[in-house]
């Protein structure tokens, strides 16, 4: 039996993380042919295919899978001896945490100073976008989701509740009047909203809850664009309140008419206790609990 070479298994947990040879070679500092022959002598020392190769780059196999799980422990033992010897900051490697578009642009950025103080060492991939990206697939480390994982082998617990309402700017109000009924939303006034079909998440259908039969006519599948479009005058919508009350150009329209929704922190069951894991998570649940009050005004 050949010996254990600890580096082959160092290389394949960096592909399995960057999912391109180039990329994990980089994280290691070494060049994509070296990983691609550590990667070979591991497969050929197990007697399996580790990796499917795409036009994307490497994808795991369902033996990589079984793998990675035990691989990912053994590093996490690693890093427990190291932070052992060098404390929090010997934390290093990248962590990658999927987001929801407006979430990720409007509430996060206003923390990630401290967190990157803290984690010197540690490259952050905070992926805000309208799509999230797959734990169980390792897409990424750590997720907020706008519903709670019906399947998978996740682990879920609820982040925070927060608001949205009616915006609008000055200058489409001062053309249009200030609404003062629900029911003069659908007569008098533009409704800016999501594109119906390219909903990410059904909790995005919240118009209804404005008043009942409430459509938008000028769409958009990002709440950036959506906030744009707002704050440009060309209709009123709903915003969650960390973005609309952040923006002083916007008035909210009907301020009673509050919709709740929920934020949830979602980690996979095979990483949930990785040192870097554990920070990222942290780090989330104290930015949300020192500051509620932009999610729930």
């Amino acid at each position: 039996m050949q010996a254990f070479d600890w580096s082959d298994y160092q290389a394949f947990l960096a592909i399995a993380r960057a999912g391109q040879l180039a990329r994990a070679g980089t994280a290691l500092g070494v060049d994509a042919t070296t990983m691609g022959r550590r990667l070979r002598r591991l497969e050929a020392r197990l007697g399996v295919t580790l990796f499917e190769q795409t036009r994307e780059g490497q994808v795991l196999t369902e033996a990589g899978e079984a793998l990675l799980a035990r691989v990912e422990a053994m590093a996490q033992a690693a890093s427990g001896i190291a932070e052992g010897q060098g404390g929090a900051a010997a934390l290093s490697g990248t962590l990658r945490i999927s987001v929801p578009e407006g979430f990720g642009g409007w509430f996060l950025p206003r923390h990630i100073e401290a967190f990157t103080q803290a984690h010197p060492a540690l490259t952050l991939d905070l992926v805000a976008n309208s799509g999230l990206l797959s734990l169980s697939k390792r897409e990424a480390d750590v997720a907020v989701t706008l519903s709670r994982p019906k399947a998978g082998p996740v682990i879920a617990r609820k982040l925070s509740d927060y608001t949205l309402r009616l915006y609008a700017s000055p200058s489409y109000l001062d053309r249009t009047g200030l609404p003062q009924r629900p029911a003069e939303l659908a007569q008098q006034h533009r409704l800016i909203g999501y594109i119906p079909d390219l909903l990410y998440d059904p909790v995005l259908r919240y118009l209804d809850e404005i008043h009942p039969g409430l459509t938008a006519t000028l769409r958009s599948s990002s709440i950036n664009a959506q906030h744009h479009l707002i704050a440009a005058g060309a209709g009123l919508g709903v915003l969650p309140c960390f973005i609309g009350d952040a923006d002083p150009g916007l008035v909210p329209v009907l301020p009673e008419r509050q919709i709740r929704r929920s934020f949830w922190l979602v980690t996979h069951k095979d990483t949930h206790n990785l040192a870097r894991v554990r920070a990222g998570r942290d780090w989330l649940a104290d930015a949300v609990q020192q500051h509620r009050a932009a999610l729930l005004p």
